[in-house]
């Protein structure tokens, strides 16, 4: 599990991270240092780094049909060019590294991050990010139902809850995704 695998962080953007953002994910903080930690060591052995972030148009027209009515009349989020969408203080992208842009939960979807993963000779892919019942949990299960190994950073992930977060990770295991934590994700991934 080395060279042939991929850091993928969701999500990780000021609109779902920051105190007061409009779609402020709980979790999302408490996550920020143990992926800094994952980052930094994918960094020094320089393994690919997929930065996966939401954006949508001003006027709504390409975000999902359950999200529409409160993106129109509460406040738009994710938009480009605005300071929400950006990637969080700290996990900025190098230019060596992928950004991949989504407008749905899974990052596989309507994306080019599947092909991206292959061309690189991706086997295995470690998720991190926000939020757990919905774009991790789709990234984590469109990426087992195409092929790849899976690992979830749990305590790299957020969700608005930890009992949201302990019921998603459970849900996780049991279709087989290897579930760990950061020191062991590192020491495991350092050994091998």
């Amino acid at each position: 599990m080395k060279a042939e695998t991929a850091l993928i962080i969701i999500d990780m953007q000021n609109d779902f991270v920051l105190p007061g953002a409009p779609m402020h994910v709980a979790g999302g903080m408490d996550a920020l240092a143990n992926i800094k930690r994952v980052l930094q060591y994918f960094r020094e052995q320089a393994f690919p780094v997929f930065h996966v972030i939401r954006e949508y148009r001003a006027d709504g027209s390409d975000i999902e049909i359950t999200r529409l009515q409160g993106f129109l009349t509460e406040k738009a989020y994710c938009v480009p060019g605005t300071k929400g969408c950006d990637i969080v203080q700290g996990l900025e992208p190098l230019d060596n590294e992928y950004r991949v842009v989504k407008n749905r939960f899974s990052a596989f979807m309507n994306t080019e991050l599947d092909f991206m993963l292959r061309r690189l000779g991706v086997q295995t892919i470690a998720v991190c990010g926000v939020q757990y019942p919905n774009c991790i949990r789709t990234t984590v299960f469109d990426g087992v139902a195409l092929g790849y190994e899976v690992v979830l950073i749990t305590d790299a992930a957020g969700a608005q809850t930890k009992e949201i977060a302990r019921a998603n990770i459970h849900d996780i295991a049991n279709i087989g995704v290897e579930c760990v934590s950061t020191d062991t994700f590192l020491h495991k991934i350092d050994r091998a």
